[in-house]
């Protein structure tokens, strides 16, 4: 197996977000797209011609995913909403946690069968357990998964059965496996991470089944193999490291997005391209998100 080889990361848009998340690559659009969670923007960049687009919405927004077209779900506090973003209209809400008001809807994914994950914190980040991982399967069931998080990230899928998921403040990342009926058989510590490399955040695998994670706090993003045994660290002018995608050509563009939340003076002064969305070349080759699979029926009442 090749040693993996990343260069310097390059900031791509010099943007300050304030939490910058949901790192995620649309081919077809040739666009890397990162939304802003406290700014309630999603964001857009086109690599070809450098286009950059913003699209405010109403709400924190932890994630998004794509369906087609301009056609997207987003992971908004307390709502899932299906909406086309270019002409704004929205197709459809489903409502998450109406009962714990506090909550908001923080990382999600796609699995590789299409089904939708995410996880829910409480937004005060209380030092309670009020998180909870959730799937969404193509006719819109949702099913809760696990409980007890403070702040759910990731997840980052092996398969449609086997996959990591990280609670933050517990700096722990979990290999988790579940069985047909979505119910878990195997939860363990894959990786505990030490007080001073900050907090495990959002992740990704590249093609070998390396896992990489962006450190909060940690001012870098860990690879780790899947013995978990550390194999590459990449360094970064900012402080808190928040996401990360593969992307772009041949899939071996890295791209990472950061936040400036909870920052002092004298670390954005120390850590200057804070909140800025970053590019790293890589010798890697990522596995890309899945769109977000509808059934056929629930297309045709929808789309």
């Amino acid at each position: 197996m090749n040693k993996i080889k990343t260069s310097e990361p390059k900031p791509l848009w010099k943007i300050r977000c304030t939490l910058g998340e949901g790192t995620l690559w649309v081919g077809e659009h040739n666009s890397i797209y990162f939304v802003d969670i406290k700014k309630k923007k999603i964001c857009s960049f086109n690599i070809k011609n450098k286009k950059k687009k913003i699209f405010k919405v109403n709400k924190e927004i932890g994630f998004i995913a794509h369906i087609k077209d301009h056609i997207f779900i987003l992971g908004l506090q307390g709502e899932l909403r299906i909406q086309n973003l270019k002409s704004k209209k929205i197709l459809k809400s489903i409502k998450i946690e109406p009962n714990l008001k506090l909550n908001r809807i923080n990382d999600g994914k796609t699995d590789p069968a299409g089904n939708l994950w995410f996880g829910t914190m409480d937004n005060l980040e209380r030092k309670i357990q009020k998180g909870s991982l959730y799937k969404l399967d193509k006719n819109f069931k949702l099913i809760k998964v696990d409980k007890n998080y403070r702040i759910t990230n990731g997840p980052a899928f092996i398969d449609q059965y086997n996959f990591y998921h990280t609670d933050s403040p517990k700096k722990t990342i979990y290999k988790i496996k579940i069985n047909k009926n979505n119910k878990i058989v195997s939860k363990k510590i894959f990786k505990k991470l030490s007080s001073d490399e900050g907090s495990p955040d959002g992740m990704t695998l590249d093609k070998n089944k390396n896992l990489w994670v962006a450190h909060f706090h940690g001012a870098c993003i860990s690879v780790f193999n899947k013995k978990a045994k550390l194999i590459h660290r990449i360094q970064f002018p900012a402080k808190n490291i928040t996401n990360c995608a593969f992307g772009g050509k041949n899939t071996k563009e890295l791209y990472v997005s950061t936040a400036t939340k909870g920052m002092s003076k004298a670390d954005l002064r120390k850590f200057r391209y804070s909140g800025f969305f970053f590019s790293v070349k890589t010798n890697a080759s990522g596995v890309l998100q899945k769109k977000f699979i509808i059934s056929n029926e629930e297309k045709r009442s929808l789309l």
